[in-house]
């Protein structure tokens, strides 16, 4: 692969955070730009009309946004450890949960987006809808689990990196969310994700 290729993100960011387990365990290389797209001097509109990280900037300078575009676009390239099934109805299947995670992940980054404002202006409705989210989604990830070693049963793939960052998420923004006690099967896929070394190396740091 060229190492000119470029990744846009913020080292919070739970969705470059997916990019770039995918990135680890595919063995592409790439260069890492960090960029907080709500800070003032921020260049990710330039990249990504719609001022969101992250973004892969392609060898000819054309650039790839959503995250989900950019891991499907990177399990396509390299033939190392095919993240997503060839098959149509297993690759939905890991389509599905990814949609999942990242819903979760979505529904917790809104909750977290509505508390930096001033409080007059937060909504406590809105928040406790998107908690609402966060709570379900997390139940229904643990009950598809049940006691299977990964999401979709004896393969580590991207369904497993997308929940991982899910829960990575929970743990750095909102550690008032105990997921680990409600639901042991989380924790435990948790723990085993955290000893590839593509997850240890991306923990969001503040």
């Amino acid at each position: 692969m060229n190492h000119k290729m470029q990744l846009i993100a913020s080292l919070t960011s739970p969705f470059a955070r997916k990019v770039r387990i995918v990135a680890a365990e595919k063995h592409i290389e790439y260069q890492l730009v960090v960029d907080v797209p709500w800070e003032a001097g921020t260049h990710v509109p330039e990249f990504n009309p719609l001022g969101k990280v992250p973004v892969w900037v392609l060898e000819d300078g054309k650039t790839l946004f959503d995250s989900r575009v950019i891991v499907e676009y990177l399990d396509s390239v390299s033939p190392v450890g095919h993240l997503l099934p060839r098959e149509p109805r297993p690759r939905i299947a890991v389509k599905r949960w990814e949609a999942l995670a990242d819903g979760v992940t979505d529904a917790a980054a809104l909750v977290f987006m509505e508390r930096k404002r001033p409080a007059p202006q937060q909504s406590p409705e809105w928040i406790t809808r998107q908690l609402g989210k966060v709570s379900a989604g997390l139940k229904a990830m643990a009950e598809e689990l049940a006691q299977q070693d990964w999401c979709t049963g004896d393969n580590f793939n991207l369904a497993d990196i997308a929940l991982g960052c899910a829960l990575g998420y929970l743990d750095f923004r909102f550690p008032e969310i105990d997921w680990r006690r409600a639901y042991p099967n989380l924790s435990e896929l948790y723990d085993r994700l955290m000893q590839r070394p593509a997850f240890r190396e991306t923990i969001p740091v503040v």
